[in-house]
């Protein structure tokens, strides 16, 4: 298998033919060893992986076979823009005519940037996707029984990853590019254009006609969460949802906040998506893992976690609310308030006892301190209470000893 770099190199460079490849894929390391995959109609990023071949065979001098490919792609993909401009070009510049990426369709200059950032993360994607398979999103500590599946997006990357859950770890299935917000990603304010970055549900697909803007379905996530709201952010209308039905994809910032995806990607998400309490953790610069190192990091925090369990169990009060940060919040108390009911409460039990099942375990993406999302299903004992209930905590590395930041009912 050929080199990347040994193929920008070819004949195609010295002909002159198609300059705007060279730009298109700058900054990428063009030292590792691609090949041409998944190009079957049926194969998952089918779209994507024909671009990616007609762009590999034009840096090999095979215009016509490029010709060829994009004729493909836009016969099965008669809306997607991007092959009508790279095909364009690459006509315009068999005749010796093209000096610059976008000339042959005569596109404003903002659109022609568009584009080539799009190509630009198609093939950053396409160099390094090794990384999904083989290592795990850093986020993603332990699955619980009920999470299926996990989607995580990659907000820098344009890129969405669907995971299964394997046993409690989770099983690379496929990917997805995608658009994230005009004015990038961390949130925080009503019509800033941006993305959020956190811990998110997808609740059901709405029912409701929507404009044909937000393409054949939309999925509403819960932004802003408990951790959003208590820094201070606001606004909503955050969703996954399509593109109208004369676009294929959209450029990488785009968006007014929303994740979107091709109308064909959001199909392929369908009987994920419907179940409407999918899993949706959406990061920035994505950090990947061997299972070794991932097992590591929640070592640690499974120990806090159970002496906290036993020091609430064995009503060792003092012990038990130590395992609670200064900055300690609920939806509606702070620790003080916390502590004083928690105390009141413990006087009035002989004897407890407490069983934590079905946990995961996230680490919060672009946290400012190492903070990770824990849910548990919780059966509580004592002499006049039986309480079973789904619980969610936030828990923090405070002065290397983890803290627990947030309680809750999941």
């Amino acid at each position: 298998m050929r080199i990347l770099k040994v193929l920008l190199n070819s004949a195609l460079l010295a002909s002159a033919f198609l300059p705007w490849n060279a730009t298109a894929i700058d900054h990428v390391d063009l030292s590792k060893q691609v090949g041409i995959f998944g190009t079957n109609k049926f194969s998952p990023n089918y779209t994507e992986n024909l671009l990616v071949k007609s762009l590999l065979e034009i840096t090999q001098g095979k215009t016509q076979q490029a010709l060829d490919t994009l004729d493909q792609l836009i016969r099965d993909m008669p809306n997607f823009k991007l092959a009508y401009l790279v095909r364009g070009d690459l006509l315009m510049a068999k005749a010796q005519r093209q000096p610059s990426f976008g000339n042959a369709s005569m596109g404003a200059p903002d659109k022609i940037s568009d584009f080539r950032a799009e190509a630009r993360m198609r093939i950053e994607h396409y160099l390094s996707q090794q990384n999904a398979a083989n290592k795990i999103p850093e986020p993603i500590w332990q699955l619980d029984a009920s999470q299926k599946n996990v989607i995580i997006v990659d907000a820098d990357k344009s890129r969405l990853y669907l995971y299964r859950n394997q046993g409690g770890s989770p099983e690379y299935v496929t990917d997805y590019y995608v658009t994230v917000g005009k004015n990038g990603y961390e949130k925080s304010t009503e019509g800033d254009k941006r993305t959020p970055l956190g811990i998110y549900f997808a609740s059901g697909k709405l029912d409701r006609k929507l404009p044909d803007f937000y393409g054949d379905a939309a999925y509403p996530l819960n932004y802003p969460n408990e951790w959003d709201k208590h820094q201070g952010k606001n606004g909503h209308g955050i969703w996954l949802h399509g593109t109208p039905a004369s676009t294929y994809s959209r450029p990488p910032r785009a968006s007014d906040g929303c994740v979107v995806l091709t109308n064909p990607d959001l199909k392929s998400l369908a009987p994920i998506l419907q179940t409407g309490k999918t899993l949706v953790i959406i990061a920035n610069n994505l950090q990947w893992l061997d299972a070794k190192q991932a097992s590591m990091q929640k070592n640690d925090l499974s120990k806090a976690i159970d002496h906290w369990r036993k020091d609430w169990e064995s009503q060792n009060t003092d012990s038990y609310l130590a395992y609670y940060s200064d900055k300690f919040f609920t939806q509606t108390s702070d620790l003080s308030t916390w502590s004083k009911d928690k105390r009141r409460i413990q006087a009035t039990k002989s004897q407890i006892e407490i069983k934590l099942s079905n946990m995961s375990m996230f680490r919060y993406p672009n946290s400012q301190f190492t903070m990770v999302a824990v849910n548990f299903d919780q059966d509580y004992k004592s002499n006049n209470l039986d309480s079973k209930m789904r619980k969610r905590q936030l828990w923090i590395l405070e002065n290397q000893r983890w803290k627990i930041i947030y309680e809750g009912a999941a």
